[in-house]
């Protein structure tokens, strides 16, 4: 039997997008309701962020005692559970989403459980799941469905000889040798945490380079370092012909010319995402589409009066951050509290070990578009807190206008990375130059030294290189 409830919004998914435009729309005394089909958290939260930050830990973690010796600390005995590891790591998706129902609970957001289909505007029926039946009438409804992994035609995935990222965020077993397709953010993600745990890891990549949007030298440092800890990296190389038996996995490597057969015991696609659509839209609703995202205008309103639309379903960047902050701006536009804001800056972040963080243009896009610049870099070898937290690798590289000296883009490789990169989100959003971060004072000793000295590097200034 339906039951039925009139809402000011509706939000169809629970992840960084849906949760976020729920809370937000519940803060502003809105009657709201967020339909997920999961628990709330969404992709993030519960299969990709949250999780595989807490096994890049437990690498982190093994690694650091692997070269205690070079501390001065003796540890024998030195072993890991897997199966413990992966389960911590679901453990704390388990509590981070119960963070999320607790929010939902303190802004009156009704969290309902299911499949949410717009059959026409203004009305959503639950499809499938434990509120299966209801329908939810509703002036506004916001689209955050998010994406899904894509795969590879005629290839089954069965979370043990084949996976995703998804799959492989729960394998029950360690592979003993594995080969990784696709060399971005996840990819290398899980190429550092399954080779901390002395998986066999070939890492594989179409394009010239690991971490294909990033600065080409960051991605050196990265492919260098990955290939001190045994990590096989293959750029501008193909796989082909996967053939799946009952114990392994086989495949052709091919780069130019050159064919070679490997034979692994699992294989992970790591090939980047598609839009999650779904069960979303009844034949009744026609929305204006490109390659399966969900087209918006300046208010994330779609091609139809009262839907909207946020986070990765409306196509890249598929960024957590990004997909929360683009939610926020359309409620808040939606519902009159501001104009609602584009998306202009963003930082991206891989956390594998060297990290990397980002934001703004690389180097060679400058060099494509004609625009002048300069360049600051300092190295984390010449960092005295660097050295002595025994991460030296990498540096500090910023890309400044040659006129003005205001932040085009900012590059860093090394530890901390992903925290460090803020500094310079927020320079950029303030207009900040090169020359007012420079002649910041930053606490001695700290890493964040090194952003400070690569903003004097502009000028030839920086002092301890």
């Amino acid at each position: 039997m339906s039951t039925n409830s009139k809402y000011d919004l509706v939000v169809i998914g629970g992840g960084p997008a849906g949760y976020a435009a729920a809370i937000r729309a519940g803060q502003l005394g809105k009657k709201v309701a967020c339909v997920e089909q999961e628990r709330p958290g969404g992709t993030c939260l519960n299969w990709g962020c949250i999780p595989s930050k807490a096994l890049l830990k437990s690498a982190e973690l093994f690694n650091k005692i692997k070269h205690c010796e070079d501390f001065g600390i003796s540890v024998t005995g030195a072993s890991y559970d897997f199966n413990k590891i992966i389960q911590r790591s679901r453990g704390v998706s388990s509590t981070m989403a119960k963070g999320i129902e607790f929010l939902f609970k303190k802004n009156k957001v009704d969290y309902i459980k299911g499949i949410g289909t717009i059959t026409v505007p203004g009305m959503v029926e639950v499809t499938d799941g434990p509120d299966k039946g209801k329908i939810l009438v509703t002036e506004n409804t916001l689209i955050a469905t998010g994406c899904k992994p894509r795969q590879l035609p005629d290839l089954e995935v069965d979370g043990e000889r084949v996976m995703t990222s998804r799959q492989a965020l729960e394998m029950k077993d360690q592979p003993k040798s594995i080969v990784i397709v696709g060399a971005g953010a996840i990819g290398a993600e899980f190429a550092y945490f399954l080779n901390a745990f002395g998986t066999k890891v070939t890492l594989v990549e179409m394009l010239d380079q690991v971490l294909p949007v990033e600065d080409n030298e960051v991605a050196d440092v990265v492919a260098r370092e990955f290939s001190k800890q045994g990590i096989d990296c293959r750029v501008s190389t193909a796989v082909e012909n996967i053939q799946v038996a009952k114990d392994n996995v086989t495949m052709d490597l091919v780069k130019g010319d050159k064919k070679e057969s490997i034979t692994v015991d699992s294989v992970l696609i790591a090939i980047g995402v598609v839009a999650n659509t779904a069960g979303l839209l009844s034949p009744r609703t026609k929305l204006a589409q490109d390659r399966g995202y969900i087209k918006v205008d300046a208010n994330y309103e779609s091609s139809v009066k009262g839907v909207y639309a946020a986070g990765d379903i409306i196509g890249p960047p598929w960024l957590a951050h990004v997909a929360t902050y683009e939610a926020i701006q359309a409620v808040q536009g939606m519902f009159g509290h501001g104009q609602a804001k584009q998306v202009a800056d963003f930082p991206g972040c891989t956390y594998c070990i060297p990290q990397v963080a980002s934001i703004g243009k690389t180097e060679n896009k400058l060099k494509e578009e004609g625009i002048k610049y300069k360049v600051g870099k300092f190295p984390f070898q010449a960092s005295g807190k660097a050295v002595a937290s025994g991460a030296p690798e990498g540096f500090v590289k910023l890309l400044v206008c040659e006129q003005y000296g205001e932040i085009l883009g900012a590059h860093i490789v090394g530890g901390d990375a992903t925290e460090m990169i803020s500094e310079y989100c927020l320079g950029k959003k303030l207009e900040a130059t090169a020359e007012e971060i420079h002649n910041t004072i930053h606490a001695h000793p700290t890493l964040s030294e090194a952003t400070m000295e690569a903003a004097a590097a502009v000028f030839g200034e920086a002092i301890h290189i």
